[in-house]
């Protein structure tokens, strides 16, 4: 009789457990390894993007050359902070490896430790009782099966610790994700969420999400906007709020902003919109965007205000959901449309925005 066998056989939960928990460790090792690679990417990129830099910016000189330096020296530190986020992460998860490892080889000595034990009940029983006295392995294998409840407390504590140990890895990588998050590539300046704060029920408006909110009259600005959602355009460029023949979106925004209540002129040219904020006290650069955009804002793309080559469109935010802002903007594929830009991905193309006033 392969008594070994059978002790094996009861050992199967406790096999069970071991499996999961190297499957587990194995996936944690391979998380690090891709942590600890993408960190070593991100510093190669870092170093290739300022010898580039420094190498233009030595050879050029324009009315330019400090705003390109700004936009530079930001996204140096943007990708600094994102490695060192990265390699953060790689550590939280090495950890988690060694933890996991560690119970793994525990549950793998519980195992077996537990078929040497088993066998030797088994192989007892049929010594004392011999293999015509059924009743005697019986009560051998009753004491295995009572032996086996044992060693299984013993490796479920060891994977219910492991869950643990995997929550609160997942809850510190959670943390560093919303710090890169927070306003761009990252930016520990930013009012990032809190921990704790996101509910995880998804996209879009949800409960927990860092939605900022309007003024009574971005409010009103928002409900004219949206009233001529999916409006189109006729032939060249003929539309409701400005000549024909001109781009229109500077003419909407404006238009918006004066049926609001905002005292300002109906505009054809978006960076004209920008000096006004500049003017007023209401202006914010692409530094600020994370931290001071508002529904209602005026939110300008390009460059910077100077002239229609670098102050390319306009929008109108309506809202602002943790790193994703979603505007209604004239002009926009030739009709007044909704659209949606995440941060940092999207960060290049604006180069600051307006309160309204």
């Amino acid at each position: 009789m392969d008594v070994s066998g059978i002790a094996t056989r009861f050992a199967g939960e406790l096999i069970a457990h071991r499996t999961k928990l190297e499957g587990k460790a194995g996936e944690a090792q391979n998380a690090q390894t891709a942590l600890e690679s993408a960190a070593k990417a991100i510093e190669e990129q870092r170093d290739a993007h300022r010898k580039a830099a420094q190498t233009l910016l030595s050879r050029w000189e324009s009315n330019a050359t400090a705003g390109f330096q700004k936009r530079t020296d930001r996204f140096d530190r943007d990708l600094e902070l994102t490695a060192q986020a990265s390699t953060k992460g790689a550590k939280i998860v090495a950890e988690v490896y060694q933890a996991l490892e560690g119970r793994h080889n525990t549950v793998g000595n519980i195992v077996e430790e537990f078929i040497t034990t088993a066998t030797k009940l088994l192989q007892s029983g049929l010594a004392a009782a011999g293999i015509t006295a059924p009743a005697g392995l019986m009560r051998a294998v009753a004491q295995v099966a009572d032996l086996a409840g044992s060693y299984i407390k013993q490796s479920g504590g060891e994977l219910k610790d492991a869950r643990d140990e995997m929550v609160e890895a997942a809850r510190k990588l959670r943390a560093l994700q919303r710090e890169v998050d927070s306003d761009g590539v990252a930016d520990p300046r930013s009012e990032a969420k809190q921990p704790g704060k996101d509910t995880g029920k998804g996209e879009g408006g949800q409960k927990g999400k860092d939605e900022r909110k309007g003024s009574a009259k971005a409010e009103k600005i928002l409900e004219n906007a949206r009233k001529h959602l999916g409006y189109h355009e006729g032939a060249n460029n003929r539309n409701k709020w400005g000549p024909t023949g001109q781009p229109w979106c500077s003419y909407f925004a404006t238009s918006m902003w004066q049926d609001a209540g905002v005292d300002i002129p109906k505009y054809g040219f978006s960076g004209d919109v920008y000096k006004w904020g500049e003017k007023h006290g209401t202006a914010y650069d692409a530094d600020a965007l994370a931290k001071q955009a508002r529904p209602g804002d005026a939110l300008l793309f390009g460059s910077g205000p100077d002239s229609p080559a670098t102050s390319k469109h306009i929008g109108i935010i309506e809202k602002v959901e943790g790193n994703k802002i979603t505007t209604i903007e004239g002009n926009s594929g030739d009709q007044v449309a909704r659209r949606t830009y995440t941060l940092p991905k999207d960060a290049d193309k604006f180069y600051g925005g307006v309160h309204p006033k």
